[in-house]
């Protein structure tokens, strides 16, 4: 008994003084702006103290089974051994976890990947460790790991008829993750579908959209394999294309304000004058005279993009009304006939 409640008290006193070194490492780790001593530090507090405890409490039972029943010690051994392969699985999927929220930023820090593409890396090392572990795990227990992966070969043709549309969305999330057609953030639409939103998440199976009426919209992955999608996200510039119209009655005054119109989008702040730029008299129209204006801002920012838009044309309105002209809107002209002129004709027919 007391070589047990010595073990224990050496256990708590490892336990202890580790947790007050790691807290000092982290203290300084938080100092530099590594993002990889920061997740190594945070994933190795809780699987470090817990395997001192593991080591500890089994090194107890190897004395209990050493003064009392030796039948134990085999047991012992066997779930010490599991304990560590759970508790190194465990520390690396919290490393890659915390790797992931470092490299992309979330935790404070500057990013250094995209979070879409660390995203899909840290769920496929997490779930190899995790197979890893479970094989390993199986061996230590005594069952053959080669029987078992020829079962899962044999069984992976049965899975795969029994669930070919989960495997379709599963290589559906691949080849997004490959392409990266979109990413976590991204605004997309689909001409063919009605998908149109923010995307949220993008999982193995199905990607998160939040729509614009903050509606969360679930698209199985295999979809975007055969659709076609737009990223207005990525887009270099928004586009300007508006028709204006103005009377006939101003049709003397139509080149002064295209030009001066050309001249203002010229020497817009705002307008990218190395895109294509034109202003020009378009078409007779049935009630009015009208010219177009075709140019790209240098924003691609929505809110910001309408903001410079509203500008640009009251600018135009203020051009014509420089000029002495109006804007036109639909009209009608009726031509009423002479009727004094029809009288007198109706009457010289008479007499005749």
């Amino acid at each position: 008994m007391l070589f047990v409640f010595g073990v224990v008290l050496l256990t708590l006193l490892a336990a202890f003084f580790t947790k007050i070194f790691l807290n000092k490492i982290a203290d300084k780790s938080t100092k530099t702006k590594n993002p990889w001593d920061d997740a190594l530090i945070s994933a190795l507090h809780l699987p470090c103290r817990l395997l001192i405890w593991l080591i500890g409490i089994s090194l107890a039972a190897d004395l209990v089974a050493f003064y009392a029943d030796a039948s134990i010690a085999k047991l012992t051994t066997q779930l010490r051994s599991l304990g560590v392969i759970v508790i190194i699985s465990w520390f690396l999927i919290r490393l890659i976890k915390a790797l992931e929220l470092n490299l992309t930023g979330v935790n404070d820090s500057p990013q250094v990947v995209d979070a879409t593409t660390a995203s899909a890396i840290g769920k496929l090392l997490r779930a190899a460790i995790i197979i890893t572990a479970i094989l390993i795990v199986m061996q230590n227990l005594g069952y053959s790991i080669s029987g078992v992966l020829a079962f899962g070969g044999i069984g992976g043709i049965a899975v795969g008829f029994a669930a070919k549309d989960l495997l379709a969305n599963f290589f559906g999330g691949l080849t997004i993750y490959l392409d990266r057609p979109f990413k976590v953030g991204d605004w997309v639409r689909s001409p063919d579908k009605e998908i149109e939103g923010t995307v949220e998440d993008i999982g193995w199976r199905l990607t998160r959209i939040r729509t614009f009426d903050k509606r969360p919209l679930y698209v199985p992955n295999a979809t975007f394999t055969q659709i076609s999608l737009e990223n207005p996200s990525r887009m270099l510039n928004r586009r300007i294309y508006e028709t204006i119209g103005i009377r006939y009655d101003d049709v003397d005054k139509m080149q002064n304000i295209v030009s001066d119109t050309r001249e203002m989008l010229q020497n817009h702040p705002d307008i990218d004058t190395t895109q294509t730029l034109m202003v020009s008299f378009n078409q007779f129209a049935p009630s009015s005279l009208d010219f177009f204006i075709y140019t790209f801002t240098k924003t691609t920012q929505w809110e910001e993009f309408h903001r410079i838009k509203e500008g640009v044309l009251l600018s135009i309105i203020g051009i014509i009304n420089k000029h002495d002209a109006e804007c036109a809107f639909p009209t009608s002209t009726v031509h009423l006939a002479n009727y004094s002129s029809i009288e007198t004709n109706s009457m010289a027919n008479n007499n005749e």
